[in-house]
């Protein structure tokens, strides 16, 4: 949080990989800097076969059936990890489960990111870009497919534990291939409520279409800088952000979803 103000940042989501861990930590550092947190996580789903990444904005993380498919996707992450580093080890790189846990800390959830920092670590890449590009992407020795919910499954879960469904960077990465605008008036159907717009992952003109996809569907714009430490490169904190509009948009879409589901969303820190 401390970053985050020195950067001139007011506002700050914290959206940790299918888990709300880390909420009452950030909380208490927002309060001390005096920064608005609005609390959410980063839900891995599955549309077509394509990973998909859901925002989920201020969701009651008590409702038991959210709980549950959470659980299950950490499962997911956790039960790939020794998968992943035994096909390393027969493509020849010698990682361990210490090493990765080294990186992994007190994160809730195991992801490549963290194989990739052991790997760093270990002198076996240069960084994560070369560690997915060579070694953890689709397609190359240590990817291993887990579990991840269906997307409008997820939506319908978030949406009852009265939080918001936003796609994250739905251009990017292998969800590109399957969020065209059809798709996303599907989804709004289903009841998603918006769409990343600003991200790294999205070049100017994909910003523009989805821009107006935005308008054209009635979706919430967010942008987002994806922070995820000092070792995610051209992602800095800020360099992307969710205008005052759209960010008033979504909070005003989470006490409709948390009044309708009879929920409690959680508080706002800062408001």
């Amino acid at each position: 949080m401390v970053s985050a103000a020195a950067a001139g940042l007011d506002v700050i989501a914290l959206t940790d990989h299918d888990s709300a861990a880390g909420w009452n930590e950030a909380a208490g550092a927002a309060a001390e800097v005096g920064m608005t947190l609005v609390r959410g996580m980063e839900i891995s789903t599955k549309l077509d076969g394509a990973g998909v990444h859901l925002l989920a904005y201020l969701p009651d993380p008590t409702f038991e059936p959210l709980d549950a498919e959470l659980s299950r996707v950490l499962a997911g992450r956790e039960g790939r990890l020794e998968a992943v580093l035994s096909q390393l080890r027969e493509a020849g790189l010698d990682l361990t489960a210490a090493d990765v846990l080294k990186e992994v800390g007190a994160a809730p959830a195991i992801g490549r990111p963290h194989i990739a920092d052991a790997m760093i670590a270990n002198g076996m890449v240069g960084n994560r870009d070369e560690a997915f590009e060579h070694w953890l992407g689709a397609g190359m020795p240590g990817y291993v497919e887990r579990y991840a919910t269906p997307l409008q499954e997820m939506i319908g879960l978030v949406n009852a534990a009265g939080g918001v469904a936003v796609v994250a960077h739905p251009w990017g990465r292998a969800s590109r291939r399957v969020l065209d605008a059809p798709t996303l008036a599907d989804l709004k159907n289903a009841g998603l409520a918006g769409i990343e717009v600003d991200h790294q992952d999205h070049d100017r003109d994909d910003r523009k279409q989805l821009r107006a996809l935005a308008v054209e569907l009635d979706l919430i714009a967010t942008g987002s800088s994806d922070f995820h430490g000092d070792g995610k490169v051209d992602h800095d904190l800020g360099c992307n952000l969710t205008s005052d509009d759209q960010l008033e948009r979504l909070l005003a879409a989470a006490a409709d979803n948390a009044n309708r589901s009879g929920r409690r969303t959680p508080q706002v820190v800062g408001r």
